[in-house]
């Protein structure tokens, strides 16, 4: 993008809502909560010809440094400092506080570029509002309705004499790289090859968990920056953010989201959009880590965000985070081991690190355990192998018969990765008992050393030719 900009104000005077309305994607929380937005979040802006990255940040208020407030102030004095131009919002409907000429003046110490922006202005009794913020001394202000989409003409040309037009329409040479579209292209490659993993493909990862598991905590520690908002509060995350970074020359999107509770302890509306976001973030990711708290591990709900996780079809690693605070690690991890291999059957051979994101320790291990899953669930293999290890399965243990009348498995081949998934063309495939099913799973896991990802197996019976004969007599 040409120049960056970042969006700013007190809490609720619309920041999320403009956010989403020049990124064309309702990426960011909406409520009438003030204070929904707690850490910064990027997305790509156009805006009538314009494109440019827009920053999302969370209101700003005065605080102590070390309450959640004042960390949540210099979460959004980063994004200011990144940023080439700042869009001061103001709420025109009721008027300027001492908080937004507090604001004005932050902003004309940084000696930046900055267009005063009056949402709001569609209501009735906006126009004292707006014209109360000419005394902020920011010039001219640019009334808008985020809302509703008004003014963003208006908005487009204040940015543009704000940042000039060489740099507003500077062209660039973009290459695409990473596409918010999920991978389904399985189709029409050939069946009987065995593609090569791609090592250089960016990596969507999602870090999901309970509440307080430490998942923000663990994304700083990869970026080695205080890049996401953390404390000692549970729940602090409440939007998905994306961050980028490069692991061994390959690039790594992760996406932080927020601590998933059972589901009926959550009541309040802003906890249930976050969930759901967080439940996108991990449709759209290709593995999934699971953060456990060492120290109080295989909670109800950690096995259902695992079951979860397998369902969607995604590849998972788990990390049992809080690892520095163990003192019998050797006596913990083997029961961690024990339990693991006994509460995740679904997921035989699942890896497990344990990991501190605190000090960094076993990062390196976390980031190799996943694409080592990522491979995996990525594996194709050749048709020839698939039916000469049908055949011999078969052979060692033979389908059970139903009714006097033996079930024979024909064919078999791989339909499709991202997990992997096999169709089977059978006789009877209705009679088929979910034990045999088990069996030949159990069985691929093994021979083709696929652990850990979800593995799916349909089975079709051809159709009969004479069916319908039979049933006119």
């Amino acid at each position: 993008m040409s120049f960056t900009v970042a969006i700013v104000g007190r809490p609720n005077v619309g920041k999320s809502t403009l956010f989403n309305r020049l990124v064309g994607k309702k990426l960011a929380l909406v409520d009438d909560t003030p204070g929904v937005t707690r850490d910064r979040r990027p997305g790509d802006a156009r805006l009538m010809g314009l494109t440019f990255t827009i920053i999302d940040t969370a209101g700003l208020e005065e605080a102590d440094e070390e309450s959640l407030q004042g960390r949540m102030r210099a979460q959004t004095e980063a994004a200011i400092d990144e940023a080439d131009l700042s869009l001061f919002v103001v709420d025109a409907k009721n008027g300027l506080t001492p908080v937004d000429t507090a604001l004005a003046e932050m902003l004309r110490r940084r000696g930046k570029p900055v267009v005063l922006v009056a949402n709001k202005s569609e209501a009735r009794g906006s126009d004292s509002g707006f014209y109360d913020a000419y005394t902020l001394g920011l010039g001219e202000p640019t009334p808008i309705s985020a809302e509703h989409g008004q003014g963003m003409l208006d908005l487009r040309d204040a940015i543009v004499e704000a940042i000039g037009k060489d740099r507003a329409y500077a062209k660039e040479d973009v290459a695409v790289t990473d596409v918010d579209i999920p991978h389904t292209a399985d189709e029409g490659e050939d069946e009987d090859e065995e593609p090569a993993y791609d090592e250089s493909k960016p990596l969507r990862v999602a870090i999901v968990g309970r509440p307080n598991a430490g998942k923000s905590t663990l994304i700083n520690r990869f970026l080695g920056e205080d890049r996401l908002l953390t404390g000692p509060e549970a729940g602090i995350t409440r939007d998905s953010i994306s961050v980028e970074w490069d692991w061994r020359g390959r690039t790594i999107k992760m996406f932080d989201t927020a601590g998933m509770r059972r589901k009926a302890r959550v009541t309040e509306k802003l906890e249930k959009l976050s969930v759901a976001d967080a439940l996108r973030a991990i449709r759209f990711a290709e593995t999934v880590v699971i953060v456990f708290d060492a120290t109080i591990p295989f909670e109800k709900q950690d096995l259902q965000i695992v079951d979860l996780v397998l369902r969607e079809g995604r590849a998972a690693v788990l990390a049992f985070n809080k690892w520095d605070m163990i003192e019998d690690r050797q006596a913990v991890l083997a029961d961690l081991r024990e339990k693991t291999d006994r509460l995740l059957p679904q997921a035989r051979g699942i890896r497990a690190v344990p990991i501190s994101g605190q000090t960094g320790w076993g990062l390196d291990k976390l980031m190799q355990s996943i694409i080592d899953t990522d491979r995996v669930w990525n594996k194709r293999i050749s048709t020839a192998r698939l039916n000469r290890w049908l055949e011999t399965q078969q052979i060692q243990h033979p389908p059970p018969a139903v009714s006097g009348r033996r079930i024979k498995l024909k064919y078999m081949t791989q339909v499709k990765a991202r997990p992997p998934a096999f169709m089977i063309s059978c006789t009877r495939s209705d009679a088929l008992p979910e034990s045999y099913t088990r069996y030949l799973i159990n069985g691929l896991r093994n021979d083709f050393d696929m652990p850990s990802v979800p593995i799916r197996i349909h089975f079709r019976s051809p159709d009969n030719p004479y069916e319908s004969k039979k049933r006119r007599t």
